[in-house]
């Protein structure tokens, strides 16, 4: 401790006697410190948490650049504050008050404020990155604003997503999980925020995503079948189970869909590879890359050919989402195997397989007799709406190839 004062005695000595030559040397203005520091730190933190969440899978590339897009133009916003110029003066009443001032302010914000023992290495924040207490002090302050919002707003979505993610950060999963709700009673369908309120579900159970996360996930998957964190942990689930193979069906059907050097795509292989020795080998390797998983040995899948009427075709966007699924001919509505393209590559040669289930517990596999639909999204949302164009096949009694499906009919 005495060192630490001896150190202390002689720095500010050494500023005393900076401050004192400076003014007497007449200095130019200088800039005013930022007003927005907070905001700044908090637009930086999401910056961070946003690269996180492209590594882990939890946004794709497009979603990326459309969120990092928005916070950089809010950051150079709060940036934007001119500076204010300061003027400087040397006379001997000046340097006489500074000369008394500066030591007894310094002492008394110490007294205030200061903590020896922030001078220890694990004390010491990592340079240019807000410390915890600067984090929290954020948060809280976000958690207050949006308290304050009126309730039914959608435009507050967006803030109840950032709080939900920073609770989730902070392991602070009961808040998080709050804060989702919230989000979720403004856009009840959106499978992101389903499948985040699943995650912190999870962590509330022990890492246990069977019962109400599980049920997340797959409202997640119905509203979005190319979800990566859903399809991840809907295979994590699945494995959880001992179904190695719908395991591998999902975390395949999310390999397919991430870069090939990327972190998350090793992240997956190691996963399946995990599943396929769980299983003893039993289980049919999974594939990687573009392609969408090959179908397990005894799984069943369904080939066929979509198109659209020429009668329709005039009314599809090249921007336009293409849904091809399998349902039940007669039994649950909820997909048995689902697909998503782009309706620019109408007409389209399909395959329907095991892999592409959305629950373990429905497959392919399980019905004898399915019929094959095909809709065209204006939103690219799953979930139908008027204005979709639609097809329908009769119910195939057992047939697997050569299905013909043609889109031919407005949803009303």
């Amino acid at each position: 401790m005495a060192l630490f004062w001896a150190i202390a005695a002689a720095l500010l000595l050494l500023a005393l006697w900076m401050v004192l030559g400076a003014l007497r040397r007449a200095p130019p203005p200088a800039a005013a410190p930022s007003a927005s520091e907070s905001n700044l730190l908090l637009l930086k933190t999401q910056l961070q948490q946003l690269d996180q969440d492209l590594a882990t899978g939890s946004l794709d590339a497009a979603q990326h650049r459309s969120a990092r897009a928005e916070i950089e133009r809010r950051v150079l916003e709060e940036e934007s504050v001119a500076a204010a110029p300061v003027r400087a003066g040397s006379p001997r009443a000046t340097l006489l008050l500074l000369g008394l001032a500066v030591p007894l302010l310094v002492l008394g914000l110490y007294a205030s404020i200061g903590n020896p023992a922030a001078v220890s290495p694990q004390a010491r924040a990592a340079p240019g990155e807000p410390t915890p207490q600067q984090v929290e002090a954020m948060v809280a302050k976000l958690a207050e604003r949006m308290d304050k919002q009126p309730p039914g707003n959608v435009a507050d979505t967006e803030g109840w997503v950032m709080l939900g993610r920073s609770y989730a950060v902070m392991q602070r999963y009961p808040e998080a999980s709050r804060a989702f709700a919230r989000a979720l009673q403004l856009m009840p369908g959106d499978a992101q925020i389903l499948v985040d309120q699943a995650d912190v579900l999870a962590m509330q159970q022990g890492g246990n995503l069977q019962g109400e996360p599980l049920r997340l996930i797959e409202q997640a998957l119905q509203s979005d079948p190319s979800n990566l964190k859903a399809l991840a942990l809907a295979g994590t689930a699945a494995f959880d189970r001992k179904d190695y193979a719908g395991a591998i069906g999902y975390w395949g059907r999310a390999r397919a869909g991430v870069p090939q050097d990327s972190e998350f795509a090793r992240s997956l292989d190691q996963s399946m590879a995990d599943a396929r020795t769980a299983a003893g080998g039993s289980v049919a390797a999974a594939g990687t890359g573009a392609a969408a998983a090959a179908p397990a040995a005894g799984t069943r899948s369904i080939s066929g050919r979509v198109s659209v009427t020429p009668a329709l075709a005039a009314r599809v966007a090249p921007g336009d989402t293409l849904f091809v699924f399998a349902r039940a001919a007669e039994g649950p509505r909820m997909p048995l195997a689902i697909l998503k393209r782009s309706a620019a590559e109408l007409p389209l040669d399909f395959t329907l397989d095991d892999s592409m289930a959305m629950s373990p517990e429905l497959k392919l596999s399980g019905f004898a007799d399915v019929v094959i639909s095909a809709r065209i999204s204006k939103s690219g949302d799953a979930m139908p709406q008027s204005g979709d164009l639609e097809g329908q096949t009769a119910p195939l009694a057992g047939r697997s190839s050569g299905i013909e499906l043609s889109i031919d009919r407005v949803r009303p």
